[in-house]
């Protein structure tokens, strides 16, 4: 056995090995940015799919009689990239449509409905206030206090979908069907590179440790 090369081969797979987890460090920011587009959009697309099933509880978060329309969502999906991982913040939209028998949108239409919030309405510039009830025109001087616009099928509605998304379908689903988990929890590639490692170290280490997380099964 040569005593040198057996050494120097076990010095650059030692080398290798710290190479594969800093590379896999330095390209953990682009799987994160990857995956945090991927599952904005699968996100988007499946509060969509819900909101198109029961548009009585998610009619709010989208432009009058569009529910369901990507083009037409009131609300944003954005994600952040920190030391703690990935996070996704949602920010609601102002409506740009008008409601059948309105002439002005709903301000904080989406923000209002999902929260609950009251809202009183008044005459602003007639001196009588006209809107229609079950069917019956109603005619008041007095202001009317809306307690619950959306009502409490709606209240928390977008809410409730999205931890849905992140609870079931992300954890139980995505991750398994879609192979991430499994390629995260196997990093084949460390040893099917591992006899180039033995000669190149620290270097073919990082390479393959960035490639392997960068990519993170994603497709």
């Amino acid at each position: 056995m040569n005593d040198k090369m057996f050494k120097k081969e076990m010095k650059n797979i030692i080398d290798y090995s710290i190479g594969f987890l800093e590379g896999a460090q330095v390209g953990k920011t682009q799987f994160l940015n990857n995956m945090g587009k991927l599952t904005t959009e699968l996100l988007e697309a499946y509060i969509d799919s819900n909101a198109r099933v029961n548009p009585k509880a998610l009619h709010h978060i989208y432009e009058w009689y569009k529910v369901g329309s990507p083009d037409a969502r009131l609300y944003n999906i954005n994600y952040t990239i920190s030391n703690l991982g990935l996070s996704f913040v949602s920010t609601m939209k102002q409506s740009t449509s008008v409601k059948d028998g309105s002439s002005v949108p709903f301000y904080n239409k989406a923000k209002i409905m999902e929260e609950g919030t009251p809202v009183t309405i008044k005459p602003k510039k007639a001196s009588v206030l006209v809107f229609e009830d079950g069917g019956d025109t109603i005619f008041t001087k007095g202001k009317v206090v809306v307690a619950n616009p959306g009502g409490t099928q709606v209240e928390g509605s977008f809410e409730k979908i999205v931890d849905s998304f992140f609870n079931r379908y992300f954890t139980q689903a995505f991750l398994k069907t879609s192979g991430v988990q499994a390629y995260l929890s196997n990093p084949v590639v460390y040893s099917r590179n591992l006899k180039a490692g033995k000669s190149s170290g620290r270097s073919k280490g990082m390479q393959v440790g960035y490639r392997w997380i960068a990519n993170g099964g994603l497709r």
